[in-house]
């Protein structure tokens, strides 16, 4: 909202892209014979208020660029914007009278200067009613000649968070590699995500632990390595990287294998690896590849046993050992690894799974998404005073699946590349579509208010290092 010239129209093209902004002056050129063709503002609006109706029927972000001091119009477009559950946002620009008459005289065909004071004077009775009007959110945009309007990143938008992010307050970000599209070298692929990874300051991989690819990721052809093999290969790097998997099912492997697997990469990667723990959930891998698929309840027995084999094996000594779950004649385990590699329980269930990790884990791996998060946080730590462990033992992990563009129009073209038949706002909210700031804020909200301190973070479209660059940007403080 605001007189002619107080550039609104520029502000939207910097922040927005073309086909999300709808112009009154852009639709009387279709309509008419050019912008100013006001005998063409009926037909106009008319298609305006089409095109609104359109997009928020979908959920996608609709800036509506014209005067806005009509408060008849106002309320018809967030009654639009409310009928389809969005969030309706009001943006004034307080830009000086005389740079907007200014600016006006450069125009090819100028708004009479009578008319202009009319919309200043509108204007200033707009800025006393839009506050009591009920939008969800109200910007002022000030100008003044010579100073820039403010940063893209003060005017949120559906699928980014809040404003502009401070400094510091990063959880651990760790690359969790889901898809392998490595042509025909397979062992440079890899080598050149784990560098680029750590070149640009990520705390660690973690692979995924299937048989075969799951359909969340890709198709059930395409590669998915043994974890364990690969995660040797990495450790022969020369990076700081911590590496593990995210998670491995204990169906597919013996407890004790598990514990011999995890101990000997701790020791030949130096200490650093970690071991992500699940009650598995794929029946298909598991017939494929003739491996039992017992119910769930035995399913998360054998996460309990396996949780307790791996203490006992990594624990001094040889000495036999009877324990809760499990009883071994020996604990002859060796190499025993280098520290006490970090049991992670994967899954959010909320009658066992959390028990399990609230009472036998290092730490839990939740959704991203807060308001589960936080329900999930809630359960976890009622299972931890039930058990007697303080709830800060159990570190807070969450796995993330963000679209990552460099700018709106990238972000954009991704999520339509990626969102199959998911409606694109659907998808888009899902995946927190957004540019790495936006990212970057949420990330420093999960470790501020949720107590996350470490996100692994999974790129939907990871083809090579230069995507981990891409991603990389939200690890900068700035």
């Amino acid at each position: 909202m605001g007189p002619s010239g107080s550039g609104k129209s520029t502000w939207a093209a910097a922040r927005y892209r073309q086909q999300e902004v709808v112009s009154s002056d852009a639709l009387r050129a279709v309509v008419g014979s050019g912008e100013n063709d006001l005998d063409a503002s009926a037909d106009a609006f008319a298609l305006l208020h089409q095109i609104v109706t359109g997009r928020v029927r979908r959920g996608l972000t609709v800036v509506v660029d014209t005067l806005g001091l009509d408060p008849d119009l106002r309320d018809r477009l967030r009654e639009q914007g409310r009928a389809a559950g969005l969030p309706c946002v009001a943006v004034l620009f307080e830009t000086p009278e005389a740079l907007c008459r200014q600016r006006n005289a450069t125009r090819d065909r100028p708004v009479p200067a009578r008319v202009l004071g009319q919309q200043v004077a509108a204007f200033a009775r707009a800025v006393e009613a839009v506050p009591g009007e009920g939008w969800d959110e109200v910007h002022t945009v000030r100008e003044d000649a010579g100073v820039p309007a403010p940063s893209p990143a003060q005017v949120p938008h559906p699928f980014e968070v809040g404003g502009k992010p401070a400094r510091g307050g990063l959880p651990e970000v760790v690359l969790q590699v889901s898809r392998f599209p490595w042509g025909t070298d397979p062992a440079g692929w890899l080598r050149s995500i784990a560098l680029a990874a750590d070149h640009h300051g990520f705390a660690g991989i973690a692979l995924m632990d299937h048989l075969i690819q799951i359909p969340q990721v890709d198709r059930a052809w395409e590669p998915i390595p043994e974890p364990w093999v690969t995660l040797g290969l990495l450790a022969g790097l020369d990076t700081r990287l911590r590496l593990g998997t995210l998670v491995s099912p204990v169906t597919f492997r013996a407890p004790g294998v598990i514990a011999k697997t995890v101990a000997t990469l701790d020791v030949l990667s130096g200490g650093r690896a970690f071991v992500g723990l699940g009650a598995g959930w794929w029946e298909r891998e598991h017939l494929a590849f003739g491996l039992p698929f017992p119910p769930s309840g035995q399913r998360l027995d054998q996460l309990e046993t396996c949780i307790e084999t791996l203490q006992a094996l990594w624990g001094k000594g040889t000495k036999p050992y009877a324990g809760t779950h499990v009883t071994l004649p020996e604990t002859t385990a060796y190499p025993r690894p280098v520290g006490r590699p970090q049991v992670i329980v994967g899954g959010s269930g909320e009658r066992r799974t959390l028990r399990i990790a609230a009472a036998q884990a290092d730490a839990c791996n939740l959704p991203s998404d807060e308001t589960v998060l936080a329900r999930k946080l809630s359960v976890l730590r009622t299972h931890c005073s039930a058990v007697g462990r303080d709830p800060s033992e159990v570190a807070v992990t969450v796995l993330d699946l963000p679209v990552l563009g460099t700018d709106r129009d990238d972000t954009w073209r991704r999520v339509e590349r990626l969102r199959g038949r998911t409606a694109a706002a659907t998808f888009a909210a899902r995946h927190h579509a957004g540019e790495a700031w936006s990212h970057r804020e949420r990330y420093r909200r999960l470790a501020a208010e949720h107590g996350v301190s470490t996100v692994f973070v999974a790129l939907p479209d990871l083809e090579g290092p230069d995507d981990v660059a891409r991603l990389a940007a939200v690890l900068d403080p700035a």
